[in-house]
């Protein structure tokens, strides 16, 4: 609150000292902020001052979550995958269409910084030069049930194997069995999809 309560004289006056000295500083600034906390309840809680809140709040910008604006996700994934790509010298060329549409149909609880660092992490763990649907590390828990019928017969063939695989607490017999399939045709599946 201290910080809050500071931050607030800056805005309404201009002026400001540097830590450890007495000599007043005029500034010029526009403030910029973001937050994912739901601000208003903040303030009634006592955890944000309602002054600065106002002060602050000149023009409010509401961005939908990920989820939401579907979209965004390709064109983001394919900004994130040309960063990666270029910062670990890792060829990378695109994203395999079955690994799109997993990331289509993926809650992203973590919004777009979550989506930033599935694509890191997919450039670091590709063996290919494209992005497939094991290089992407999403939790099968988190894909939408309702978009099911529009994925495509790998992506849900990858995510039933692991959720049978979890099930069973990796045991690859059991599995097979809740399948229907034999302990052989399991492990092919499973190589396929680097599971």
């Amino acid at each position: 609150m201290r910080q809050q309560a500071k931050l607030l004289r800056v805005l309404e006056t201009g002026e400001m000292e540097r830590v450890g000295s007495s000599k007043t500083r005029h500034v010029n600034v526009r403030i910029i902020s973001a937050t994912n906390a739901d601000i208003r309840s903040e303030v009634e809680k006592g955890n944000f001052r309602a002054d600065l809140l106002f002060r602050l709040n000149t023009v409010e910008i509401q961005v939908p979550p990920l989820r939401d604006r579907r979209e965004d996700i390709p064109p983001l994934a394919a900004h994130f995958l040309s960063r990666y790509g270029q910062r670990y010298r890792k060829p990378v060329q695109g994203i395999d269409p079955a690994a799109l549409q997993l990331m289509l149909h993926y809650a992203w609880p973590g919004n777009v910084r979550e989506l930033d660092h599935t694509i890191e992490r997919a450039v670091l763990m590709a063996r290919e030069d494209i992005i497939e649907v094991p290089d992407l590390g999403l939790s099968p828990a988190r894909v939408s049930t309702q978009a099911l019928e529009e994925m495509s017969l790998e992506s849900v063939e990858s995510i039933l194997i692991r959720k049978a695989l979890s099930r069973c607490n990796g045991n690859v017999s059991q599995a097979a069995e809740a399948l229907g399939l034999s302990r052989g045709a399991l492990y092919r599946r499973m190589e396929k999809y680097g599971i």
